[in-house]
């Protein structure tokens, strides 16, 4: 039942849309639920058991109660994978930025004459996976990338997941250069997850167009043991901390202090840093942990209490 289920996903996230017409009729429902119950209503499917916002203590429950009970106009500035540029830029410098290429706020200026010649990711600002990689403009199906673009700027990611942070970003298309290291691949993307300002671990995404691997290490670059999203994760060679590992961690810490959880990505290029995204709710709250007791062994360093700073 599980592969049918992902098999009919992917049909329906294939087909623009279909997947639009079917998020149309999500938010909907969610509408008439309203967050809270939608929310507990997913993670029982989900979990299979019944999600306790009174006295959370799981991580994933945890994220479930940050989801609803904290939402602050600054987490819509850094979601938006467009306005969040002008914030990193002025509170850590522009050097770490992916340089940005072009944007629009029409799908129908997805063309071949305002794309750029050279390697790019075009992507929304307002959402969670919305990225197309373009290679080769001669080898892109124009009608069918304007036709997914269209969907994705008629999208309000807010619907599919319950985070606030994206409900109210301004959508737009943007084409950022594609990084890739002097062999011509894509560099390792890694995730530092912070917990009341400290380091919990690193997530580590290897070899994407490969073997497409998951490595998890402790903030002292020791292997960790367990799984934290599809069902299909699988780890691969053991891997140095990067070059720019020291300045990762001293942005993330920086970043950190505005969030009881947030997880700050980064990307090292041949030792050259660039900022990735900064995600308030990893796998909005549903990636199961695999032991699931580090579902509680993480839920055990997040302090909901804690106070945050609004601003840096």
């Amino acid at each position: 039942m599980g592969k049918l289920t992902r098999s009919i996903k992917n049909v329906i996230k294939a087909t623009p849309l279909l997947y639009s017409s079917v998020r149309r009729l999500q938010k909907f429902a969610y509408r008439l639920c309203g967050d809270r119950l939608t929310t507990q209503y997913r993670y029982f499917r989900r979990f299979h058991r019944k999600l306790d916002l009174d006295n959370p203590q799981t991580l994933n429950e945890k994220i479930q109660w940050l989801k609803l009970y904290d939402r602050r106009d600054i987490h819509t500035t850094l979601a938006d994978k467009y306005a969040v540029r002008e914030w990193l830029a002025n509170h850590f410098g522009e050097q770490y930025l992916v340089p940005l290429l072009w944007s629009s706020a029409d799908w129908r200026d997805i063309k071949p004459d305002n794309i750029p010649d050279t390697p790019c990711v075009i992507k929304s600002n307002h959402a969670s996976g919305q990225w197309y990689i373009c290679r080769d403009k001669s080898a892109v199906n124009w009608k069918h990338l304007r036709s997914l673009c269209r969907v994705w700027l008629n999208t309000n990611y807010y619907y599919a997941s319950q985070e606030w942070q994206y409900k109210n970003i301004p959508p737009r298309i943007i084409a950022e250069k594609l990084l890739l290291t002097h062999e011509g691949r894509l560099p390792n993307d890694y995730k530092l997850h912070f917990f009341n300002g400290r380091l919990g671990f690193v997530y580590c995404s290897l070899d994407r167009e490969g073997g497409n691997f998951r490595n998890m290490y402790d903030p002292d670059w020791q292997p960790l043991y367990f799984t934290w999203g599809g069902h299909d994760e699988k780890r691969g060679p053991e891997i140095s901390p990067p070059e720019s590992f020291p300045e990762m961690l001293r942005i993330g810490r920086e970043i950190a202090k505005l969030f009881r959880y947030v997880r700050v990505d980064f990307y090292d290029v041949d030792g050259k840093l660039y900022y990735g995204e900064i995600t308030l709710h990893h796998g909005g709250g549903f990636n199961r942990f695999k032991p699931e007791s580090y579902d509680r062994y993480f839920g055990d360093m997040l302090d909901l209490s804690a106070p945050v700073q609004e601003d840096l």
